[in-house]
Parts: structure tokens; sequence; C-alpha cells
């Protein structure tokens, strides 16, 4: 269980043996765990070193394990701060490439393939964000999007800025906007545009993982990662682009974005279907027709994309 943390396997048995009885002396845990006199002696050294055992006063020696939660806790923020050194250490280390092997277009691009390892490698650059992470959301996924991404509430938590662009038919999905909603509300900046081309993610800008081939059935089974280069320049603009002119979703800051009108405008700017709509609302198709019709009339527009620019200007979602 603590091999992630460099705890070896063998120094954790003997950890375990002292969990359950306190304060045994070295002749003692020998007999315990089967194992000859030096082993032991060297796992309690290793054990001491990282703070999960500590020794008792006088004599003879007895030793005594730390408690778990506090000693696992304290073992995980040096493994963090060793990470962080090694991270640095990396980045010093590219200097001492050559200046034309920089920025090769092999070492710029990498293709993954496979569900599996695609998905792994999404989690692991949200895991590697620090700052901001821009996403194109768009069906299909490789993970089941009925279920919330535990990564972004890690993004969040961390203060990491998330902004996402979604598609509208990744707003018809069951459960889509609960989930959206719910994201908001804990600082995601989510918007809708009806033209979104890929899926996309980008990791402080720079780095960039998006489908590998345009066949929209086997877009989670192989992927593109994209590092500093001007493809990655090309689609940092291409997120920018459609962000200025996609439609907040459940916008904190608006006044209306969270009533059943504010819900209903955001949904018909963002391009859904009236039967779309209507399942997301809970409400009857017939009723959508109704309730558009009296909102168009008021905001004095003849289309349902210059009511949600109508709407969107006087707050209303």
């Amino acid at each position: 269980m603590l091999e992630a943390l460099g705890v070896l396997e063998e120094d954790e048995a003997l950890y375990r043996v002292l969990l359950r009885e306190r304060g045994l002396t070295p002749t003692e845990l020998t007999e315990r765990a089967g194992r000859g006199a030096r082993a032991v002696r060297q796992s309690l050294h290793r054990l001491a070193e990282c703070g999960l055992v500590s020794r008792l006063a006088g004599r003879p020696i007895r030793y005594v394990a730390a408690r778990p939660d506090t000693a696992v806790e304290a073992l995980i923020a040096r493994r963090q701060q060793e990470l962080a050194a090694t991270r640095q250490a990396a980045e010093l280390l590219l200097a001492d490439l050559p200046a034309d092997r920089r920025h090769r277009p092999e070492e710029e691009l990498e293709i993954v393939f496979g569900r599996e390892a695609v998905a792994t490698r999404f989690q692991q650059l949200q895991q590697s964000t620090r700052r901001e992470l821009l996403v194109l959301d768009r069906p299909p996924y490789a993970q089941n999007p009925s279920e919330p991404n535990p990564g972004e509430n890690d993004l969040l938590s961390r203060g990491v800025r998330l902004r996402g662009i979604y598609a509208p038919e990744a707003l018809e999905l069951p459960g889509a906007l609960r989930l959206i909603r719910a994201a908001v509300d804990a600082g995601e900046e989510a918007r809708v545009c009806d033209d979104v081309p890929l899926k996309l993610a980008i990791s402080d800008r720079s780095a960039a993982i998006l489908p590998f081939t345009a066949d929209r059935d086997a877009m989670v089974d192989s992927a593109l990662v994209v590092y500093a280069s001007t493809l990655l320049d090309a689609l940092i603009r291409l997120f920018d682009l459609l962000w200025n002119v996609a439609v907040p979703v459940f916008d904190s800051a608006a006044t209306g974005s969270s009533t059943p009108e504010g819900e209903l405008l955001m949904l018909l700017a963002a391009g859904l279907k009236d039967e779309a709509v209507a399942r997301q609302l809970g409400i009857s198709v017939r009723t959508v027709h109704r309730r558009t019709s009296e909102l168009m009339d008021r905001l004095g527009a003849r289309t349902r994309f210059q009511a949600g620019l109508a709407a969107a200007r006087q707050g209303l979602i």
C-alpha cells in the first residue's frame, strides 16, 4: 500500500506489526516478522527515516509506530516536494539539449493509441496543469459522460482556472445540464457554441491533446498530444476565437441564468432542437414552442440566435 510513497514491502510489513503491538524490542520484532536480525534493524532504520516509527526512551530499546493518518500525510507532502524539485530539475536539464534539438518536430508531437491510454493521458494532462485548462467539449467520450470528472474538482480546488466550451450535442446527453451546473457552481467558466469542430484540452497554453483522426467513431481511440509549436499556437487561437462568440452557461454573474426562462434562452442560443430542449427542461415540445415565441416577441428577436444575444446583453443568461 505504501510502496508508491517509497516504503519497501518488507518495511511496511514490520510497520504493521508495530501498529498491532506497541513497544516491541528488535528481538521481538525479529520473532514476529520471521526475518533475520540484521534485516529487521535495516527496516527499522528506514522506517525511522520516513517518520513511521520512533524509539521509546529507556532500556531495553523499544519501538512504536506513528499514527498512520499523520505519518502518511507527511510522506505524501515530502513526495510532492520531491516531485516538484524533480520537475524543476527536468526543466533545467532541457538547457543541456543542443539548440537544434529542443524544437524538433518529433519531440513536439506524441501519438497515443487505445481508449484507456487516451483517457489516462488526458488525466495526466489535467493533473499537470498549474494555471489554466482550456477545453472544447463534444461527444463521444472515453469516460462515462453521466459521471462527474473528479479531475476538474481537483483543478478548481487548487485554484486552476478552468474554461470549457460545449457543443450543443454535449448538452443533449442525459444529466448533462446538472453536471455542468455543478461544475459552474464549483468555479468552472462554461460556455456553449453551436460550432465546436473537435474535442480539445490545452494545459497552461504549453501542451494540448486532441483526436488523432477526424472519424468520430474513432475519436476516443487515438489522440495527438501537441507541445510548444505553431500548431499549438493555432489551437490556442481557435479556442480564443470560439470563446468570444460562445454563450455563457449558467453564468453565476447573470441574474437570470438559473431561472426557467434563462435556461430556455441558453438552450435555444446553444442551438438545441425543440425535442432536446423539452427533454432537458422536463416539459413538452408544445410548451417549448409557446414559451419560445413569447420570449422572442418580448425581446424583439426574429431568430433564436438573436434572442440569445439579446438575453446575454440584458443579463438574462
